[in-house]
């Protein structure tokens, strides 16, 4: 063997064994980086157990995606966790913040609830979605950017918006007419069907440096190990607080004729939504609660069973949504002639109910405490 070759091998083995250490020491890195991140003493609210998800939850009480806990006099509903078993502490900004914090913080807040005013109401909304600020070379009209930060609004099943730093320093959504300084770009973590991947937050990071490129702007990313790592966390509060009551009126006698039926409903103050929902409006154009008349086909004539559906997530605890639903109830039962029912088919008691809604109180507590109160806009955004 001459001294070439063996100096070739030599060299070699030591850009193997060089690759080989590079890897190990970012893998340790990026372990190190979770783990600070979502250590158990922070006693984070979006990193408590995950509930199974699941599809749309049949008739019963205490259901939260999957996780069945029906109502009657001998089952007590668990919509809540245990007490101190989660949303012990309330969790700060910089819980989920995954960008550096802009010279300015979003604060034009105009939530339509007086009660949530204190929330974020911009497009980016730094406790829910990844936001990456864009320093933009020199000051811009919002006609020069809307053209092309238009062009990225979803990755994958993920919103994507941006907001500016006006000239008056104050975060806005970016409108024609209007100078901006900087610019922040925010993908949605999570939402009821999945948590932000690795597939979809590299697309929306290529994507957004498209938009730098053409603005000439510099963008800061963050480390993707880590952002997915807190959308996960955020999905899993989503599958534990993705809620939803529901309790039936079954007829006494005779099934109704469903043309009868939905007079009656009509006349009780239910609206027919163009997706075909009937639905209880809440008088501002939301929603309190829906109701099912369990008819499957269109040659169905008749149903004994009436089934009301109470998302509770999306429903300002000032606007009672469960109080609310639970007295039309037993307003259609007599008048229907029907028994207010859990979904074994059981009366429910006026005891089973109270208890009830005392845990839905609790349950509105403990989202008030994570700064996601139910009926916000951040929880509108998330439970939808």
């Amino acid at each position: 063997m001459t001294d070439l070759q063996a100096s070739l091998i030599a060299i070699g083995g030591a850009i193997v064994v060089g690759v080989f250490s590079y890897n190990k020491w970012q893998e340790y890195k990026t372990r190190k980086t979770v783990e600070r991140a979502f250590s158990d003493d922070q006693h984070d609210v979006l990193m408590q157990p995950e509930r199974p998800s699941g599809a749309r939850i049949e008739p019963g009480f205490g259901e939260a995606l999957g996780a069945r806990a029906s109502a009657t006099a001998t089952d007590d509903a668990d919509l809540a966790p245990a007490a101190g078993a989660a949303f012990t502490d309330t969790p700060h900004m910089e819980h989920v913040q995954t960008a550096p914090a802009a010279p300015a913080t979003p604060a034009r807040a105009e939530d339509s609830h007086p009660s949530h005013h204190h929330y974020p109401d911009l497009p980016v909304d730094q406790l829910i979605d990844c936001a990456i600020p864009l320093q933009l070379e020199t000051p811009m009209r919002g006609d020069r950017v809307l053209p092309v930060i238009q062009r990225l609004r979803h990755v994958g099943n993920k919103p994507v918006h941006f907001i500016g730093l006006a000239d008056d320093g104050r975060w806005e959504s970016v409108a024609h007419g209007r100078l901006y300084s900087m610019l922040q770009a925010g993908v949605q973590l999570a939402n009821r069907v999945t948590a932000l991947n690795e597939i979809e937050y590299s697309e929306f990071v290529a994507r957004l440096r498209q938009v730098a490129d053409e603005l000439n702007a510099e963008c800061d990313v963050p480390d993707m190990g880590r952002v997915v790592a807190i959308a996960r966390g955020l999905h899993q509060f989503v599958n534990e607080y993705g809620a939803q009551l529901s309790v039936s009126v079954q007829s006494n006698r005779a099934p109704w004729q469903i043309g009868t039926l939905l007079a009656a409903l009509e006349r009780q103050g239910f609206d027919l939504r163009p997706d075909g929902r009937l639905v209880m409006p809440d008088g501002d154009g939301g929603v309190l609660f829906s109701i099912s008349t369990n008819v499957n086909q269109a040659s169905e004539t008749t149903t004994s069973r009436l089934t009301l559906l109470l998302d509770v997530a999306l429903v300002a605890a000032a606007r009672d949504g469960y109080g609310a639903m639970i007295a039309c109830a037993k307003s259609l039962a007599a008048r229907l002639d029907g028994t207010v029912v859990d979904d074994s088919n059981q009366p429910l008691s006026e005891a089973t109910l109270a208890e009830i809604a005392t845990q839905v109180q609790a349950f509105y507590a403990d989202m008030e405490s994570s700064e996601i109160p139910a009926g916000s806009t951040r929880a509108q955004r998330l439970f939808a």
